[in-house]
């Protein structure tokens, strides 16, 4: 079991891992090799940054908090195959940073602070960077919603948008005694691996916009909450799904959102 000589930010979400054997099963998980680049974000007290290194080519992390530097750089000592940069993950280059690299294949492997992470996995979709596969350390209940189905009470415009990019899957369960400090919820390890055939969209970011508006209030209708779109189009897509526009948007499935937003794209 790991201990640090660090004092922990509440505010970014600092939650160290423990337990050295879930570490090794998160690398197992995400399938790094030799010929790998792996983006990781706080690295925090680098136990899973140090597993990382000995399977990957190089390991690029990101971490906002300066005053980790010391311990960090202790920790990694002796691993000239990893660089730390001391920035904002959500304000970096990441196409740039990634640039500098010679690699195979690309990696995302993280215990993400839990209050970024679906901002951070809109970073990754919106870089333009090819992941072999994306494996993350994310509250349970979010893990949850990315990889649920229509009608479940966890079904949200998030899990449509990730469903369209990618293939999710829950990998195991983590207990919330495994960090320290304890957090207040248990986690899951969640991988994303990018579909081969995605389904032809005409503009991502209207996709996104209508994805939002349709799951605004959840207990309002389609006919409610796209009511300042072409509500003639809108219910012409769903009559070809046999809908109608009494239906929820949590009823609906990727294939009708995407069609929807096809048809009402100017």
């Amino acid at each position: 079991m790991e201990k640090y000589d660090v004092k922990f930010k509440k505010k970014l979400g600092q939650n160290f891992l423990k337990n050295n054997n879930v570490v090794k099963r998160i690398v197992d998980v995400s399938g790094v090799d030799e010929n790998s680049l792996v983006i990781e974000v706080g690295p925090g007290g680098a136990i899973m940054t140090r597993e990382l290194a000995m399977k990957a080519k190089n390991v690029l992390a990101y971490e906002i908090d300066q005053d980790l530097s010391d311990e960090l750089f202790k920790r990694l000592e002796g691993f000239d195959n990893v660089n730390v940069l001391f920035q904002d993950f959500l304000d970096s280059d990441l196409s740039g940073d990634v640039s500098n690299y010679e690699y195979d294949k690309l990696f995302f492997v993280s215990n993400v602070p839990y209050y970024i992470t679906t901002p951070i996995i809109l970073k990754l979709i919106k870089s333009g960077l090819k992941f072999n596969k994306i494996v993350m350390m994310v509250q349970k209940e979010v893990g949850d919603r990315f990889s649920t189905g229509p009608g479940s009470r966890e079904y949200g415009s998030i899990t449509v948008l990730l469903n369209y990019f990618y293939d999710i899957r829950k990998e195991f369960f983590v207990s919330k005694k495994e960090f320290v400090p304890e957090p207040k919820v248990d986690s899951l390890i969640v991988s994303f691996t990018e579909k081969e055939n995605k389904l032809p969209l005409k503009d991502f970011n209207f996709f996104e916009k209508i994805l939002h508006d349709s799951f605004q209030y959840k207990r309002k209708n389609i006919r409610n909450n796209l009511k300042s779109y072409d509500l003639k189009i809108v219910e012409k897509v769903l009559s070809d799904y046999n809908y109608d526009l009494t239906v929820r948007a949590e009823e609906l499935d990727l294939e009708i959102f995407v069609s929807l937003a096809n048809a009402l794209y100017k």
